[in-house]
This record gives C-alpha cells, structure tokens and sequence, in this order.
C-alpha cells in the first residue's frame, strides 16, 4: 500500500502539465503523537491528521520532508509497507499538499479516478466488491460543464490475497476541488486518501468501517467529508 500513495502522486503530477515538478524545499516537520486510550485503540496525529489504529500496531509519519504527501501509515510491521505488496494488516491516512506540487487544482480529480486504486480493485490477487460514489464532476477542462466545482469522493472495498493470506481492504479517497468539501479539513489540501487492510474475519467489515470513517483531516472527520460531499 506505501507504492499505492507514491503511484497517486505520481499520477497526480502525469496529469497535470509535463513540466510539473515537486517542491524540493524541506516541508515543516510535523510530529508523530500517540495517545493510548482506555478502548483496543490507539490514537494517532499526525499533523492535522488524527486517526485510530489497533494498540498492536505501529504508527510512523508517511513520506519526507521534501514529499507533497503528509500524514502516517501504520501496522504491526511497518516495514511491510516498503515491500512491493500490500501489508497483511495496515493502514495509510495521508494528504497531499497542493502548496507543494505545481499542477492546476482541478487535476486532482484525475489523481483521484486514476490507476493508482487499479493496485486493489484490478490486481490478479485483489477482488473489488463495492464502490461508493458521492461526488463526481468533471472538471471543465476536461469535458466537464461550465463552472463545474472538479470534485470526486469516493469510498470502495473488496478482498486480496496476501501472502497466501485472506485480506479485506477499504479506502475513501477526496478530491475537494472547488465543491462543498473544499470548506472542510485542511484548506492546501488536493487530495485525501485513507487505506486500510485487515486479516479477513467476520469483525474486519465493521474496524475496516470504523478505522475509514473517523480519520479526520484538519479536524473533519472522513465521516462529515463525505456528508459535506453528498449536498
């Protein structure tokens, strides 16, 4: 899942002009905070991201100073995220700074609807079973109405196999555009992407659910995101 975010920017910057670059200038540090809870979780911050993990797992800040993404990913190995396949169980809840790549704002939407998700739903071990849509506008130069606001929200889930072991995956990815969105969570974000794996049992639809709707980004919750999305 950690080449799932790099292949979003990358797509995000193939989508945008070709001379597009990525800042090189280091980003502000934003550290990592961990609050053990009276409940099985763990709460994270990470900047203006806030999510929960299980207490097993081990939470560490997503990209490098110089990278336009922000926010953490987490599991009892994290490791496994540098692997070129998924974690068994982990979690990516991360933003990428519009401040920090040079592409018009309305090419986030493509970012959003690119490849980049083809890692789940199109991968010969990964099966997807659900899609959720709740804004989906085209963006005017690409075909889109006049004056159209070029957001997409969407939730989506599905099965893997990895490492010969079952797996259940959701995600919820934003692209706020200049929609309803746009006035909630963090104000230079282009985009937000939240991913999580879990073993397959009959519990991992309900923390996979759990986990997706309260990440919040600059203090709105995945949940109020897409209630913000559906106006």
């Amino acid at each position: 899942m950690r080449r799932l975010i790099g292949y979003l920017v990358v797509a995000l910057v193939a989508a945008g002009c070709r001379g597009a670059t990525v800042g090189s200038a280091p980003g502000p540090t934003e550290p990592l905070r961990i609050r053990e809870s009276p409940s099985p979780f763990t709460v994270v911050t990470a900047g203006p991201v806030r999510a929960l993990i299980p207490d097993s797992w081990r939470p560490k800040l997503a990209g490098g100073a110089s990278d336009p993404e922000r926010g953490f990913i987490a599991s009892p190995h994290p490791a496994d995220w540098a692997r070129s396949r998924a974690p068994v169980e982990g979690m990516a809840a991360v933003w990428i700074d519009g401040a920090r790549i040079g592409v018009p704002s309305d090419y986030y939407y493509l970012a959003a609807m690119g490849p980049a998700f083809d890692l789940l739903t199109h991968s010969p071990e990964c099966t997807a079973t659900r899609r959720r849509v709740f804004a989906d506008h085209r963006p005017t130069f690409a075909n889109g109405p006049a004056g159209s606001p070029g957001d997409y929200v969407a939730v989506g889930e599905g099965r893997c196999t990895v490492h010969h072991t079952p797996t259940r995956w959701a995600y919820f990815v934003a692209a706020p555009g200049y929609g309803p969105v746009r006035r909630l969570g963090i104000p230079s974000s282009g985009l937000y992407v939240v991913v999580a794996v879990l073993r397959d049992s009959a519990r991992a639809p309900a923390l996979l659910n759990k986990l997706l709707l309260r990440t919040q980004f600059g203090g709105a919750s995945v949940s109020e995101l897409i209630r913000a999305a559906r106006i």
